[in-house]
């Protein structure tokens, strides 16, 4: 549908397809030539890993509520019961996509040979190559490698999700034919680097192929007759009835998802017949949910050739993001530049070391009373959750908000809590009907006024590794009446107690959306008054319905929206009649665009001081306003309104060189650069 055509589709796009138009763009990064090459190979790894979770989440969700419209089945954020058409539309989709992913790969393969890194395949090798494969085979792989033999004693092994394994059609010394199950152990590299020599190629060989060659070492008296490799892909929702004690009741949905059902299985084209129609036999799976793949199964796995890779000039040159102003000082008293005036970071330019160094600080201070923290996802080896350890270690009071329901963290989070309450943490878990989403930090230190509350609000998680590489926004603050309404959205979390009218803070799913809804009617108002009227919205997601409709009015009111979106926008900008002022965007760059940022005119044309602005890590869907607790939170001090405003959401609105423009059919199109800066590389710069 052309912007200026009749609007003959509904008026909202599937979140489903929204979403898998930005996969594309992540993909379209892969095949910049712009980006250095082995970025592209990253970029190209993040789209393929990014369409495994769509299928093992979104799709498995969609096609579980065809099969029964009355399931239990939690549908993900912004997703609806689905149609058979739809999910052919997914599917058709889906297979254009792997199929430029793997043309993509394939060109990249060729820059790769260019710049002397090789992928090679063993019998290319040389005696001197193949004889150091070997012996990595031999040390490395062999002693994992368990095949399995398909008789009724051994009945077919358990296959992972997403992970690959080997059939083989084997014959016996006197010619009867076997069927044995390879699978290919987690721990594998799966792409295994030669010794460097002397021609300056850097050599990888894939480890499915390494196997496959050295197979006679595992079974010596058999002879392979044919073999493929394939991997499936299960079903990974995790459904809770709160019938139990929540920590028991994950661990047993986390093994249930461990084995959930086969949903998809990809075969390698050169999986014989026999062997395709024996797997699909033994996965209980349908021809239809079977895929021929002529390239790698597992597309995420190239990733691995850019971690320690011996070409650094291949990668983005290394960023060193900066200490606010001051802010070295952070282990002396961090407290003194917060009562200053209001902090406010962009990270990853600003270096998230100094909330990690705020709250490290506050474990030991003398002067600190409590720590409240919410916690979604957390780091490995994290210093957070380290800091709030100490902290309790220290007899300061701690409580910790953990949200188990983190898809794909739960169980890092589960052993975080029982870290925590070993140490004597108070930590509380989130409710079992909605999720925890809020990022939040609350410490309360005594000082000559008497107790001083010092709030952190984010739009992202507490995760010094993400900060590194997601756009967020870190304010912190001594605002008594901030402080004050963040410690009884604190208590709602953790006792359920509606808190009376918060002050300033608004949150779901109490008053969010209410909150918003006014915001837009006072644009409306303005605009219906000759006033200016202008909206100005970062986020990741738009695909809430009941918000799409009022910034539709909006528009039709004569409302400038600008709507700065990285993900799934189910929206249709620039329609004649329905959104004829609202443009969209969408930011894929080097760093992944996370935060989300309000402004609305209220009668001023934007950027402008007496605009409202808000910071939440609370994207407009569904879940997020009704499901989520999550927090709105005002940017009321004059230079962080300043910073925020004009220094960081503008860029975002003016960028055109780093920008793909939404289409009203739902589509994106790369406008022609106008030479200026990428605001990732302005925001860089200025660092």
């Amino acid at each position: 549908m052309d912007a200026d055509g009749p609007l003959v589709e509904s008026p909202y796009i599937s979140t489903e397809l929204a979403w898998l138009e930005f996969n594309q763009r992540v993909l379209d990064q892969a095949n910049d030539p712009g980006i250095p090459l082995l970025e592209r190979v990253r970029f190209l790894a993040i789209s393929a890993s990014n369409l495994d979770e769509f299928t093992t989440v979104r799709l498995a969700a969609l096609e579980a509520s065809l099969v029964d419209p009355f399931s239990t089945v939690t549908m993900p954020e912004g997703s609806r019961p689905g149609t058979s058409a739809l999910v052919e539309a997914i599917n058709a989709r889906m297979q254009a996509m792997l199929e430029d992913q793997q043309n993509c790969w394939i060109k990249l393969k060729e820059k790769l040979r260019l710049e002397k890194i090789h992928i090679e395949h063993p019998v290319d090798l040389n005696e001197e190559q193949l004889a150091a494969l070997e012996k990595y085979f031999d040390e490395n792989i062999f002693p994992l490698l368990t095949p399995i033999i398909l008789d009724s004693s051994h009945p077919f092994p358990f296959i992972p999700n997403l992970n690959i394994a080997i059939a083989l059609d084997l014959r016996t010394a006197g010619g009867q034919s076997r069927v044995a199950i390879l699978p290919v152990p987690q721990q594998i590299r799966r792409f295994i680097q030669l010794p460097a020599e002397p021609d300056g190629i850097t050599r990888y060989v894939k480890a499915g192929e390494t196997i496959i060659h050295f197979v006679p070492k595992l079974i010596s008296d058999m002879t392979v007759a044919g073999r493929g490799t394939f991997r499936v892909m299960r079903n990974t929702l995790i459904n809770l009835t709160g019938d139990s004690d929540i920590i028991t009741e994950f661990e047993q949905a986390l093994k249930k998802r461990r084995r959930g059902n086969v949903i998809r299985a990809t075969f390698s084209t050169d999986m014989p017949e026999a062997l395709q129609a024996r797997l699909s036999k033994e996965l209980q799976i349908p021809a239809d949910r079977i895929f021929l793949d002529r390239g790698l199964l597992r597309l995420s796995n190239i990733r691995e050739i850019t971690v320690e890779t011996p070409r650094p000039d291949l990668l983005f040159a290394p960023f060193q993001p900066r200490m606010p102003s001051g802010g070295d000082g952070v282990k002396d008293d961090p407290f003194a530049l917060i009562r200053k005036q209001d902090l406010v970071l962009h990270h990853p330019f600003d270096s998230f070391d100094f909330v990690v160094g705020l709250l490290q600080h506050a474990a030991k201070d003398p002067d600190v009373l409590s720590i409240k923290q919410t916690l979604y996802r957390t780091s490995d080896s994290s210093p957070i959750v380290r800091a709030l350890i100490h902290a309790a270690e220290n007899g300061k009071s701690v409580t910790c908000m953990l949200e188990l329901k983190a898809r794909f963290d739960e169980a890092a989070n589960i052993a975080w809590a029982r870290e925590m309450e070993r140490a004597g943490v108070q930590v509380v878990f989130g409710f079992v009907e909605i999720k925890t989403h809020a990022k939040m930090l609350v410490i309360i230190r005594r000082e000559k006024k008497g107790l001083v509350t010092y709030s952190h609000f984010g739009t992202g998680n507490y995760h010094p590794e993400n900060a590194r590489f997601y756009t967020d926004i870190s304010l912190l603050t001594a605002d008594p009446v901030l402080g004050y309404d963040a410690a009884r959205a604190f208590n709602f979390m953790t006792a359920g107690t509606r808190p009376e009218k918060l002050l300033k803070l608004s949150m779901s799913p109490l008053t969010m959306r209410e909150k918003l809804n006014a915001m837009i009617d006072a644009e409306i108002a303005h605009a219906s008054q000759g006033r200016p009227a202008q909206i100005w919205v970062k986020m990741n997601s738009l695909t809430d319905r009941q918000l799409i409709d009022r910034l539709y009015e909006a528009s039709q009111a004569g409302v400038t929206v600008e709507l700065v979106v990285r993900g799934p926008c189910c929206l249709r900008p620039g329609v004649p009649g329905l959104s004829p002022t609202i443009r969209v965007k969408s930011i894929v760059g080097r760093f992944l665009e996370h935060h989300r940022i309000f402004a609305f005119g209220d009668g001023v044309a934007l950027p402008h001081e007496k605009a409202l602005l808000f910071i939440t890590s609370s994207d407009w869907m569904e879940r997020n306003l009704d499901r989520r607790v999550e927090l709105l939170v005002p940017v009321l001090d004059p230079e962080a309104h300043r910073r925020i405003l004009e220094d960081i959401l503008k860029v975002y609105v003016d960028d055109v060189t780093q920008s793909w423009i939404m289409q009203p059919s739902g589509g994106y199109a790369k406008p022609p650069g106008d030479g200026s800066p990428r605001a990732q590389r302005l925001f860089m710069n200025e660092a």
